[in-house]
């Protein structure tokens, strides 16, 4: 069991805002769904609370732990509010919209749509992978390509994996949770703490010093990817950087989903960050290099899509 979150309770009001439910968080983060109260138009808000930095006292105010944990505590504080003032920018179908962001309690709040929907992670427990390849090319391209806007805006994601995606009824995927989102070049060092989503991070990602940039972000969109055809998180990284014995996709998966297909997850997860691709448009082009499309099977569109979203091979 993880430590127990240091959520608000239901019914707090902010901002003009009606918090209904604590739906999770993290390391340094608790989300909430709430209510604006002015329209009754349902939203997602993400209190900043990292959890060894600070905690929130009897008043309901985000204060440092310790004075010693003080000086990182207000220094995330601020990339935080920067970073969403800079996300509430980033208007794309496939990136959840930021559309306001304030200060309360102490600390700084993000204000994000709120979408029906599945999670990722729902469809890997529930179908134990396998997924069809169908899927996997009906969803990671859009994703790619708001994530290419991101990494335009010279940030990073650095929190990709199978939780942080969500399916829009209708297949349409959103890439979630930017708690760890990050401007490069700029040093880590500033970062109150490093965000590890074991086998989704990539190695450099375990080091404060770790050079990061558009390559860590495409480490975890193969490893997800690679989960979605397993079922389970790839072997971690930092194993792997000690002794890798994870089989390449192309020969674990081999006759199961189209070679390009396998070969570009295995680019992606590549140990060394200076093998990887180093942009977006480098691994897009490596999923449709040399495709030759299948024949359509001979049933509806309604058939094709259920079986896609459904994982049927």
């Amino acid at each position: 069991m993880g430590k127990k979150l240091d959520s608000l309770k239901a019914g707090t009001q902010l901002d003009g805002y009606l918090l209904e439910k604590t739906l999770g968080g993290g390391g340094f983060s608790v989300v909430y769904r709430a209510r604006q109260l002015n329209n009754n138009r349902r939203v997602v808000i993400k209190e900043y609370i990292p959890n060894k930095l600070a905690r929130r006292d009897e008043r309901g105010q985000v204060v440092a732990s310790s004075a010693d944990t003080e000086g990182r505590f207000k220094r995330g504080r601020k990339l935080f509010f920067q970073e969403a003032s800079t996300l509430a920018t980033l208007k794309h179908t496939n990136i959840v919209d930021v559309f306001n962001f304030f200060q309360a309690n102490g600390t700084v709040y993000m204000v994000m749509e709120y979408q029906e929907g599945e999670n990722l992670q729902h469809y890997l427990t529930t179908h134990r992978g396998g997924l069809s390849e169908r899927f996997l090319r009906t969803v990671f391209p859009p994703l790619l390509d708001g994530l290419e806007l991101i990494h335009a805006n010279d940030l990073l994601h650095l929190d990709i994996k199978p939780g942080n995606v969500h399916i829009q009824h209708g297949g349409q995927p959103l890439l979630l949770d930017f708690g760890a989102v990050h401007g490069f070049p700029q040093s880590r060092q500033e970062q109150p703490g490093q965000v590890i989503s074991p086998g989704f991070s990539p190695v450099e990602q375990y080091d404060s010093r770790g050079y990061v940039g558009p390559w860590t972000d495409l480490y975890a969109i193969g490893a997800t990817m690679r989960a979605c055809i397993e079922g389970r998180p790839p072997l971690n990284a930092h194993l792997r950087y000690d002794n890798d014995t994870l089989k390449p996709a192309q020969f674990a998966f081999r006759g199961r989903y189209a070679d390009n297909l396998l070969r570009a997850i295995d680019w992606a997860m590549e140990v060394d960050p200076e093998l990887r691709p180093q942009q977006v448009a480098e691994f897009r082009a490596a999923l449709s290099a040399d495709t030759t499309p299948e024949p359509a099977e001979p049933r509806s569109a309604f058939a094709r899509l259920t079986d896609a979203l459904l994982g049927r091979v």
